[in-house]
């Protein structure tokens, strides 16, 4: 099971993206609505999430994904039950993604110390200030953890969650379906 945490403010295209992706590759996700069961991105776009994040839990957990946009990232952070889920995944060793601002969290909680990541620039002094090692790559996998810069790379991010939850195979094959360059 992949939840995709969707808090007041996220940014449509970096949530969505890997949602498409990971259900072409016959992946369960469930999008989770932190902040209700309807969520609005932060450019308006009203989304009803499949769970609020009260109905969520860690039994076949396999991932958590965080998408970025403001307050969006703010308001994942904040929340103590998205703590929790990230903190079983980093203790289990389940994969955690982040995108845009969101994996200033995951270098908030020392989490990308001493391991390649990368943000939004912006927010690429949180990876650094958390110990990570700022990559120059658009998307970047170490180990469990992947991280991409932003919206314009959603797709990319996708297709890596993807390959590291099915097979570098199946995510070839839906790069190809899609038309991805």
């Amino acid at each position: 099971m992949v939840y995709v945490l969707l808090a007041e403010g996220f940014e449509l295209v970096e949530a969505m993206a890997p949602v498409d992706v990971l259900r072409r590759a016959k992946v369960e996700v469930e999008t989770v609505g932190v902040t209700g069961k309807t969520v609005s991105s932060s450019n308006g776009v009203p989304i009803t999430a499949d769970l609020e994040i009260s109905e969520t839990t860690a039994d076949g957990l396999d991932c958590v994904i965080l998408p970025g946009g403001l307050p969006g990232t703010l308001n994942l952070e904040k929340s103590p039950k998205v703590q929790e889920l990230i903190d079983f995944c980093a203790r289990e060793g389940k994969l955690l993604g982040a995108i845009c601002a969101a994996p200033s969290i995951l270098a908030h909680k020392g989490l990308l110390k001493g391991r390649e990541a990368t943000a939004f620039p912006s927010f690429q002094k949180d990876v650094t200030e958390g110990g990570g090692e700022l990559s120059d790559s658009f998307v970047v996998r170490d180990g469990q953890f992947i991280t991409a810069r932003g919206m314009g790379v959603s797709t990319r991010f996708g297709l890596a969650l993807a390959a590291a939850l099915t097979t570098p195979e199946t995510a070839a094959e839906i790069q190809a379906g899609i038309q991805f360059a």
